[in-house]
């Protein structure tokens, strides 16, 4: 079975599971062992994965760390476990930063369970960094994150790899962050550096303002139309006739919060790119069923709503990605029912009850009673 699958399956199980894991040691043995178990090693086996690692440190003699992954009788990686639910912060990790400086094991992971946060030393040789180089989340992973997951096993690992993997995912989850970060605000110091690229004049207050403008427009409609190119020249369409070509309508792009009061818009709603995507996802589902755009997407601060007509009273869907877990709500029932997914690509399955939902809002159209 492939790993992706076996993660799969322990993510279900733990879902199952999680509700009645009490303590640590039932974390370790529900959910940590399993992972582990997962990636090749054999947790029963002393010369692979030792439980209750000691290795003196200075004056804390017989302090332990939960489990080493050893080769050749050297710790290879250090596991860290929390309370399933407990806080992973970098300051609970106190016992990794002394091991990792004594032994010669170049990878550290702190988990509860459910988040695992991977260290190495990229900052400083031999002194763990205080950031981890990548997250991963059992509840909510993607196929990338299992190849990354995947150099951590017993038939693939080799440190110098895996070390080289480190650097880049430690500077591109970098990079990501801040260009999330200028998507959503873009800072001064941003708008000033795109603007020079194509304005040569001065930058006097009243042109940074209208720039600030533009910019986060341009930006979000850069993104916007990345997104329909990619569906409409990649996907499928999910009723089998063909591939989409370009009857998608244009994405509306959101308008920028500068110049409005806080009472006329509530700046703590932002739609995200993985949104959006959704959106349009929907729309080319429905492509067939109505015209598209009479499928409208409505924003607020606990989920991303999709519409009939731009009718409260005519939900499609809603879209749950705020959280560490993703799910959706379909309404082709009364009252809705909530779906848990993975990733974007579940909305294809859905397709016949998204069509369903707005089929049943048109059927109650067509009978309700003229004025």
């Amino acid at each position: 079975m492939d790993l992706i699958d076996q993660l799969t399956n322990l993510a279900s199980r733990a879902q199952k599971q999680i509700s009645h894991i009490q303590t640590e040691e039932a974390t370790k043995n529900a959910l940590v062992m399993p992972f582990i178990n997962a990636l090749g090693y054999n947790v029963f086996d002393p010369t692979e994965v030792v439980p209750e690692f000691v290795s003196d440190i200075g004056t804390k003699k017989g302090e332990k760390i939960d489990y080493a992954i050893v080769r050749d009788g050297k710790p290879i990686i250090l596991i860290e476990c929390k309370h399933v639910g407990g806080d992973l912060n970098i300051n609970h990790a106190s016992q990794l930063f002394r091991y990792f400086h004594v032994t010669e094991a170049r990878i550290a992971i702190l988990t509860n369970g459910i988040s695992y946060k991977l260290f190495t030393d990229l900052e400083q040789p031999n002194k763990m960094d205080e950031r981890p180089f990548m997250e991963f989340d059992l509840f909510n992973f993607h196929e990338n994150d299992v190849a990354e997951i995947k150099k951590l096993s017993k038939l693939t690992f080799n440190i110098d790899d895996m070390l080289f993997a480190a650097y880049n995912l430690k500077y591109m989850r970098a990079f990501k962050k801040y260009f999330d970060e200028q998507f959503a605000h873009p800072s001064s110091d941003f708008i000033h550096f795109v603007s020079k690229q194509i304005y040569d004049g001065m930058l006097t207050p009243k042109l940074k303002e209208q720039f600030s403008i533009l910019v986060h427009r341009s930006f979000q409609q850069f993104l916007n139309d990345k997104i329909a190119m990619r569906l409409r020249s990649a996907m499928v369409d999910t009723s089998g006739q063909g591939p989409l070509v370009n009857d998608l309508p244009p994405m509306p792009v959101t308008e920028p919060t500068v110049g409005l009061d806080a009472d006329t818009k509530d700046k703590d709603i932002e739609t995200t790119v993985e949104e959006t995507e959704g959106f349009m996802i929907v729309r080319a589902i429905l492509r067939k069923t109505v015209a598209v755009n009479r499928v409208i997407m409505r924003d607020v601060q606990s989920y991303c709503g999709i519409l009939l007509d731009d009718n409260n009273r005519k939900p499609i869907c809603r879209l749950h990605f705020n959280g560490s877990k993703k799910y959706i709500t379909l309404f082709d029932v009364e009252g809705g029912e909530r779906v848990d997914i993975t990733s974007l690509d579940d909305l294809y399955g859905f397709a016949p009850r998204i069509r369903a939902a707005v089929q049943r809002h048109e059927t109650k159209t067509v009978e309700a009673p003229a004025a």
